[in-house]
């Protein structure tokens, strides 16, 4: 389950959690990986069970299986939301659903998911450019730019070289 840029953290009295490894300690083929930050991530179901988002709410069991799979995903690639329901169970919408509230952004990088068509899809609530402000949509093809994933100005995937099969063949 951990992706190749986590360390597991051992705190006294048993706290157990996941922090990225730093830039210089990843082996890479982009110079940028926006999930490159120290966030805590409960790993055991003991500390799942105990964690609250922000508004207090539990992380569901389907949550956590997105977001744990969501995380392996290296820079560079992309995925989409039919690959990770495909992976850990549900389907498109509850993916993107569990993404939208995503509260480890961007240690688990939601950014790197997309829709089957190959249209970058939605980031935070909002689906492409015209939907609401846009401006999520724009902040989610900067991620993606800088991981050197490029999109058409229609907002489609350039190169299917960018889909990440991974732990799905």
């Amino acid at each position: 389950m951990p992706a190749i840029r986590t360390k597991n953290i051992s705190l006294p009295g048993g706290i157990e959690y996941v922090t990225t490894l730093n830039q210089t300690q990843v082996s890479s083929s982009t110079s940028f990986d926006a999930a490159d930050v120290e966030m805590y991530y409960p790993t055991t179901s003991a500390l799942r069970s105990q964690f609250r988002t922000q508004a207090g709410k539990r992380v569901t069991p389907h949550q956590w299986a997105v977001y744990d799979f969501t995380r392996t995903i290296p820079p560079g690639k992309v995925v989409t939301y039919k690959d990770v329901c495909q992976a850990v169970g549900g389907s498109p919408r509850s993916v993107g659903g569990a993404l939208r509230t995503n509260p480890f952004a961007p240690f688990v990088p939601c950014h790197r998911v997309i829709a089957s068509s190959l249209f970058v899809g939605g980031f935070l609530g909002e689906w492409g450019k015209e939907h609401r402000t846009g401006t999520q949509c724009d902040r989610k093809l900067g991620l993606l730019e800088k991981e050197g994933v490029g999109f058409t100005g229609e907002g489609y995937l350039k190169g299917q070289d960018r889909l990440w099969k991974g732990v799905l063949l």
